[in-house]
């Protein structure tokens, strides 16, 4: 794909939703280990909201920064838990990043990946080793910018993305988590994947899958 436009952005969106509707039960059982058992119903709410709100846009005359604000207004107005604000932010920088562009370039679509995943660690005030969806995001988007400067499409750099992203999720059994309620668990966190990462690894999936 040479370029992306808000049509393309709706089918990635669409995708997400499916994927992580698919993924629910899962992703609540990770989150049972050392949560509330609530993520993989919080995240199919909020890309159930965004696949609704972009539904009657006419994307013939869409911006894809209207899309993602769209997206990122309906998510955090679906999903009030932790996730809700930190993929709003995700999605509101990435608007910015590709601000007054109607049409993304392939070094235009890494940049707003990169802005998504700047947004969250913003917002989640997380690093690397805390185990968080950050582990997986970061990651992902590092990852993504290196193939695409080493000449690479944006489908292969999607692919690059996923296997950064399914690295960094796996790695977070290995880590005692600091932030969120699952922190409070201490060590007892040890041998379980973050259920935000996991889910991370579902969304960069779909978006590798649908942009491919």
């Amino acid at each position: 794909m040479t370029s992306i436009d808000a049509a393309d952005l709706k089918r990635m969106f669409d995708a997400i939703a499916v994927a992580i509707e698919a993924d629910k039960d899962r992703l609540c059982q990770l989150d049972g280990v050392i949560g509330d058992a609530d993520h993989g119903i919080a995240m199919a709410l909020g890309f159930g909201a965004v696949r609704d709100a972009l539904a009657p846009l006419e994307l013939s005359a869409t911006e894809p920064t209207v899309l993602l604000n769209t997206a990122a207004k309906s998510f955090l107005n679906a999903v009030g838990a932790s996730s809700g604000p930190l993929y709003a932010t995700a999605f509101m920088r990435g608007a910015a990043a590709v601000k007054g562009k109607a049409t993304l370039a392939g070094a235009d679509f890494i940049a707003l990946l990169q802005a998504m995943a700047q947004g969250i660690q913003d917002r989640g005030k997380a690093e690397i080793g805390e185990k968080t969806m950050v582990d997986a995001w970061l990651p992902a988007a590092q990852a993504a910018a290196a193939a695409h400067a080493s000449g690479k499409t944006v489908s292969e750099s999607l692919a690059a993305a996923l296997q950064a992203a399914e690295r960094g999720a796996e790695a977070t059994k290995d880590m005692i988590a600091a932030k969120g309620r699952s922190s409070r668990l201490g060590e007892r966190s040890l041998g379980h994947i973050d259920p935000g990462a996991a889910s991370a690894v579902t969304v960069i999936g779909a978006m590798r899958k649908s942009l491919g």
